[in-house]
């Protein structure tokens, strides 16, 4: 039972982190969507496919990320991902908040609240 609560916990951490994972991992540079499908299931934030291009879809549409087509050399066309202004200042505002957040669970977990 306790594997399963730890399962949950751990599916509404990525899910609420992954929007600024998939911003942060754009911060270097644009990317594509594989790409960016690639490097997150490496760090064993998503499964597959299924997850990101919604998520790229939404980021696109609340203006955080713009696209660009280009050929590809190996097979069709690929749309590239980067952040615009206002997805950078998100970015920045989570970076600020994550630290805080990450602190306070931090002391909490760590028995160290009332210091």
């Amino acid at each position: 039972m306790a594997a399963e609560g730890e399962g949950k916990a751990l599916t509404q951490l990525r899910r609420g982190a992954l929007e600024h994972c998939v911003l942060a991992l754009l911060d270097d540079g644009e990317r594509y969507g594989y790409d960016l499908v690639g490097e997150l299931s490496e760090a064993g934030l998503v499964a597959g496919e299924g997850t990101v291009y919604p998520l790229l879809s939404r980021l696109r549409k609340d203006a955080l990320v713009t696209t660009t087509w280009r050929e590809s050399e190996s097979g069709p066309p690929r749309r590239y991902y980067s952040l615009t202004p206002t997805g950078r200042q998100a970015l920045g505002d989570f970076r600020g908040a994550w630290g805080e957040f990450k602190s306070a669970v931090d002391r909490l977990l760590d028995g160290k609240a009332r210091s």
